[in-house]
């Protein structure tokens, strides 16, 4: 297993690799240990990169990990990541140095110096003195930190693309939190260049890894409702800025934000608290409303068990105003799937900011209806379960307590992050793969545009337009700002 090598600070309080670090005699280390292997024979010490090639990590290394976003779902990703011995972060990079989230159900503190402290705090117990590389902009990281292996990306949904095509075309292995990205064509891009590259992706849809969307998947399977013909999912999930239209006004920004890396590939505009922190999600240019920061979640197990990824046809309603800048409270979508092989049709309505469909008959007056969740309607019954993949729950409940569950077909999990590391070292890749990320993601995408456009879509998967609506092309592939393009 190779050696931890403490990192020390640099110029400016950069944290630097020590490896690149000079000796007092003015001698480099590499020159050095080149040096010395000269004088023994048959002694070479060889990186591990130049054995396996670009993105090789041996199963009995540690995978180096840099975290790019440093927010409240940055900070939790990275206190999942302490649960895995092998799993060590070395970097992490945000353009805002520190703000509070106590507003928001993240609590407490996060930002690039809080989330660099707290995980210099965990490796101290065995490692004293542990340092982490530091840095408001990810190129920077990248260009600098080569024992970097595996690039988690927890940034604003504007980025995702950004960041995970970058870091993906440095053979790096990216973990990217959903959605996987913020339009149709990125989403095309990030899987195209994740199965040219062939290194270990996966989105963030935690669920998807628990063995109850397994098990949704296995009674579906198992014709215990029938055909199923309708599907309904929710959240309660609605807009952070309550009341507020049209463009946030523009306010001085605050020490510590770097305000042009923030926006990023986005047309300019001035910080606005209406904006930042987790309130962007509200934003067209920024986030994906309510359907982008759940449907990954609770949509997942119908994409799954009935293999639902091209629509026909899309349309969507809201409530409220919805205008240039800023999503509306709540909306109401519908997809139209056809059949597929032996498969019926399929019709998907998702529901989000209060809006829900019909309690459905069978469920219990204590069954919780609320929150997010999912309802598949077949010939012969009806299965609910929770959000993000929840125990699957035949209806009426006596049904349920009868039924005796199918002999698992679906390998189990050994956890979410812990997917993403294996494929790291070589093994199998996650079953949220950015192929099966993206395909999720591009659903739940298209049922903005409907909303934006304002009309019913005819969706032409393989060509990717809308046939009867060319306005549609604005909202499936966005425009960037110079120097932020997305890397080919």
């Amino acid at each position: 297993m190779r050696r931890l090598r403490p990192r020390v600070c640099g110029r400016g309080g950069q944290t630097v690799n020590p490896r690149r670090h000079r000796t007092r005699s003015g001698l480099s280390r590499r020159a050095f240990i080149g040096g010395a292997a000269s004088a023994v024979a048959g002694f070479t010490i060889v990186p591990r990169h130049v054995l396996g090639g670009p993105g090789f990590v041996p199963p009995s290394e540690k995978v180096n990990l840099a975290i790019v976003g440093c927010g409240g779902q940055g900070r939790t990703n990275v206190r999942s990541l302490f649960e895995h011995a092998d799993a060590q972060i070395i970097a992490v990079a945000d353009p805002i140095a520190s703000q509070n989230l106590d507003a928001f159900y993240y609590k407490g503190t996060a930002g690039r110096l809080p989330v660099k402290a707290e995980i210099e705090k965990h490796y101290a117990e065995k490692t004293p003195n542990y340092q982490v590389a530091a840095y408001e902009d990810f190129r920077q990281l990248l260009e600098r930190e080569k024992a970097v292996d595996a690039v988690l990306c927890a940034t604003p949904d504007h980025l995702h693309a950004y960041v995970s095509i970058t870091a993906m075309r440095q053979k790096k292995h990216v973990y990217c939190e959903k959605p996987l990205t913020h339009n149709v064509w990125e989403a095309r891009q990030v899987a195209r260049v994740a199965r040219e590259t062939g290194v270990a992706t996966e989105m963030g849809n935690q669920g998807h890894s628990g063995d109850f969307i397994r098990q949704t998947c296995e009674i579906i399977w198992a014709g215990a409702i029938g055909a199923v013909r309708e599907v309904q999912a929710w959240t309660s999930a609605t807009r952070w800025n309550k009341g507020l239209t049209g463009r946030p006004e523009d306010e001085a920004t605050p020490t510590g934000v770097n305000w042009d890396l923030w926006i990023g590939p986005r047309e300019w505009r001035g910080y606005s608290s209406a904006l930042n922190p987790v309130r962007w999600r509200d934003f067209w240019d920024f986030g994906t409303a309510p359907i982008g920061d759940f449907f990954c979640h609770n949509f997942d197990p119908a994409m799954w068990a009935l293999n639902l990824r091209e629509p026909l046809s899309i349309e969507a309603s809201a409530v409220g105003p919805v205008d240039k800048y800023i999503a509306p409270a709540a909306g109401l979508y519908t997809y139209h799937f056809g059949p597929r092989g032996e498969k019926p049709a399929v019709k998907f309505t998702w529901y989000e900011g209060g809006l829900k469909p019909p309690r459905p008959e069978g469920l219990d007056a204590s069954d919780q209806f609320d929150g997010n969740g999912i309802l598949f309607l077949g010939d012969q019954g009806a299965l609910s379960s929770p959000g993000w993949g929840g125990r699957p729950k035949l209806l009426p409940a006596a049904k349920d307590q009868a039924y005796q569950r199918p002999v698992p077909s679906l390998a189990r999990s050994k956890g979410h992050h812990r997917e993403w590391l294996d494929a790291c070292k070589g093994g199998p890749s996650p079953s949220s793969n950015f192929e099966y990320g993206a395909a999720l993601t591009e659903v739940g995408l298209l049922g903005l545009v409907a909303l934006r456009v304002g009309k019913k879509l005819s969706w032409d998967a393989k060509g990717m337009t809308c046939r009867n609506a060319p306005e549609a092309d604005a909202y499936l592939k966005e425009s960037y700002r110079a120097g932020w393009e997305i890397p080919s």
